[in-house]
């Protein structure tokens, strides 16, 4: 039997196999926090890439790079297209730190050199480097310091901060792993960017789509331009959107409508148009972004802030600007949000053309038909009514019954009335067709206009040429007497019909109102019918007032026989 404590090794195989075995076990660690490093790597990168919200991608790449190499604190700084920081997400510190440092870093110092200077930095001790700026009071210290640039396709995105890492300062694996987890965050970024603009792109074309069907489905008015700038607010994240219309002298701009922060306060008011960005716009045809306008423009803190301009067709004669405004520290606006202001503005002022056109032609449409039923009432009707006078009279003289002659001789002034009725309308519609402004038009736009004080609309007739006879200072005298008249018929007889009745015959012209009230009464107010009175006179006319079985009949009559002379 051998004794085991016989067998020995030499002293010095002994020690090679012991430093092997330890050098072994060294590597195998190695391996092991390796794959300890990579596992954490791979489950920060799925937590990069697991959301597509860009607020939420941003911040769950600082949260992944503080747990990826045990930092206290971490930050992602995002570029500003006009230099420095644009947006600043911290990881660490707590929300009586960030208020006790006030404002957050704006990049300079460290921050700003790996801004200017987009490669990575790695430093044992933030103090020890001359860039570094030093903290604000209040700001928790920080020792090491790590900082990488995260690229989206070929350009900076923004910055990685670190600092503070639990065991140690950072190393060069750290750098290598923070700058592994940079790319896919760039990716991560570029998609989550994507995303957005796809559904704010779905967003505006439904709110485009919305807003155009809107204007097409009635004439436009200020509510429906209401609709379209809060839809430009809620879509473009602004603080005060408006629509600004330029005076025809070109010296102010009116705020036509406005939705946001001090809207109420805008709407309607008048302003003088001056300073270069406003003047500009309404001189260039094409939108603009601008860093912002003077303040004392619109006089609202909203015009202090990133502006975005866009030309806006309100009407056919009018130029116009739709008005985007943010606050000032807001986010800058976008090419993005630009080119989609300025489409939708594009789509709504094509939709108001489009409304306007077909309510124009709707409007034809009206026209035409109204002369149409003129035509056919003067051709057709009138001529058949009067053919049946005719008839009536023919029957009357033929007779030898009083009784009959007399309901004959009725039935033909029925016809008469309604023959001047029918006629009435014709000139109605027939002034509705033209829009002119004759003498009839204007008595029957003084009836429509007394007729809410009546008790039934004025009955309007009119005998002989009297757009041709009744014009100039002439017409404004007859106008003038016929709107005291029905006015005192309206006010003061309490009438329930009311007649008025304007002829030209034997070179006279006479205005006859005549009502069934209770008459004008010793209180009624007679400077009115003094002054038809005097307007008599001067032409070597007349004006009665005399009692009318029921009511008052006011005759108001001048000769023409100067115009008739001249002509």
């Amino acid at each position: 039997m051998v004794d085991d404590d016989a067998i020995t090794f030499p002293d010095a195989p002994r020690a090679e196999l012991d430093r092997a075995l330890a050098d072994l076990v060294d590597r195998a660690r190695e391996v092991l926090q390796t794959q300890g490093r990579l596992r954490a790597l791979v489950k920060a990168n799925r937590s990069v890439v697991s959301h597509l919200e860009l607020p939420v991608v941003l911040r769950s790449i600082v949260e992944a790079a503080v747990d990826l190499v045990g930092a206290e604190y971490g930050a992602l700084g995002v570029l500003s297209p006009s230099g420095g920081l644009e947006q600043f997400i911290h990881v660490g510190m707590t929300p009586e730190q960030v208020e006790r440092i006030g404002h957050l870093p704006e990049g300079h110092g460290l921050l700003g050199a790996l801004i200017d200077d987009p490669r990575p930095i790695r430093l044992e001790r933030i103090a020890d480097d001359p860039r570094s700026a030093g903290f604000p009071p209040g700001h928790p210290p920080m020792d090491g310091f790590l900082g990488v640039p995260i690229r989206v396709r070929d350009a900076v995105f923004g910055n990685l901060y670190l600092t503070n890492r639990d065991r140690g300062g950072f190393s060069r694996d750290d750098e290598q792993l923070v700058g592994a987890l940079a790319a896919t965050a760039g990716f991560a970024i570029d998609n989550a960017r994507l995303f957005a603009e796809t559904e704010a792109r779905r967003a505006w074309s439904a709110a485009g789509s919305e807003i155009s069907s809107t204007l097409l489905g009635g004439e436009p008015d200020d509510a429906l331009f209401s609709e379209l700038v809060a839809g430009v607010t809620r879509l473009s994240r602004a603080a005060l959107t408006c629509v600004l219309t330029k005076s025809s002298d070109s010296s102010t701009v009116v705020v036509r409508t406005a939705y946001g922060d001090g809207a109420s306060e805008l709407v309607g008011t008048s302003r003088p148009l001056s300073g270069e960005i406003l003047t500009g716009a309404f001189e260039s045809s094409g939108p603009r972004i601008s860093d912002g306008l003077d303040g004392e423009t619109l006089g609202v803190e909203a015009g202090t802030g990133p502006t975005l301009i866009a030309p806006f067709r309100v009407d056919r004669d009018s130029s116009s600007l739709l008005l985007v405004l943010r606050k000032a520290g807001d986010p800058a606006f976008t090419p993005f949000d630009l080119e989609r202001v300025a489409d939708l503005a594009s789509q709504a002022g094509i939709a108001i053309e489009l409304a306007a056109a077909r309510a124009d032609q709707q409007r034809m449409l009206l026209l035409e038909d109204r002369t149409r039923i003129a035509r056919d009432l003067h051709d057709h009707v009138i001529q058949q009514l009067f053919a049946t006078g005719l008839e009536l009279q023919s029957i009357e003289a033929a007779t030898s019954s009083n009784a009959v002659a007399e309901r004959l001789d009725r039935s033909v002034t029925s016809i008469d009335t309604a023959i001047a009725q029918i006629r009435t309308i014709i000139f109605a519609l027939s002034r509705q067709s033209a829009g002119g402004t004759s003498m009839r038009n204007r008595i029957l736009d003084l009836a429509d206009e007394i007729a809410p004080g009546l008790a039934r609309p004025a009955t309007v007739g009119f005998s002989g040429p009297v757009d041709l006879v009744v014009i100039d200072d002439l017409a404004d005298d007859v106008s003038a007497v016929a709107r005291e008249g029905l006015t005192n018929a309206a006010r003061h007889a309490h009438a329930e019909n009311v007649s008025v009745r304007l002829e030209v015959e034997d070179r006279t012209v006479t205005l006859t109102i005549q009502d069934d009230g209770v008459g004008l009464g010793s209180s009624t107010r007679r400077s009115g019918l003094r002054n038809g009175l005097e307007r008599a006179t001067r032409r070597g006319g007349t004006m009665t007032i005399e009692p009318a079985d029921p009511g008052t009949r006011l005759v108001w009559c001048v000769p023409i026989s100067e115009w008739l002379g001249q002509s």
